[in-house]
């Protein structure tokens, strides 16, 4: 009847119990970042959660984990035959590349929309004058609106 369970950084090593696989209620699972290692139990319940559940344990392979463990069947390119004999074989490693790309094109179109908009009230003293006077009108217009509502709704409690 277990629904969750969280044994995330605590140091665990060896294989995933197979045991786990008969854990039907189980609807929360963090095995993240520990030093487990084989395939993950094939079950539906344990493959239905998604990496980053799984992700700090290098040793581990199979579903859901990128990695394919060895003996598992792969549609390949009969020219391409790989000498890798360890446990796992790695095929997302090139992903650092993406976070990097990702993460500078947030500084970057964080930079660019920032400055385009602050540095140009910076150099254009019409435009700031312009903005702030716009600003202030918002702030009146709000005053004024909230005021007439509140005159208004304390008259209708007065009535």
């Amino acid at each position: 009847m277990l629904e969750s369970l969280d044994l995330s950084r605590n140091q665990l090593s060896g294989r995933i119990p197979s045991s786990f696989s008969s854990l039907n209620f189980l609807s929360v699972l963090d095995l993240s970042y520990n030093n487990l290692s084989g395939r993950t139990p094939l079950s539906a319940q344990l493959q239905s959660f998604n990496y980053s559940q799984y992700m700090g344990n290098l040793g581990l392979c199979g579903p859901p984990v990128t990695q394919k463990c060895p003996g598992a069947e792969t549609t390949q390119d009969p020219g391409i035959t790989s000498g890798n004999k360890s446990d796992c074989n790695t095929e997302g490693d090139n992903d650092g590349l993406i976070y990097l790309g990702f993460y500078a094109s947030i500084v970057l179109g964080f930079l660019i929309g920032f400055w385009g908009v602050y540095g140009t009230l910076l150099l254009k003293s019409s435009w700031r004058y312009a903005y702030f006077q716009v600003l202030n009108d918002t702030k009146d217009w709000i005053y004024v609106t909230t005021a007439l509502h509140t005159e208004k709704l304390q008259w209708r409690l007065q009535r």
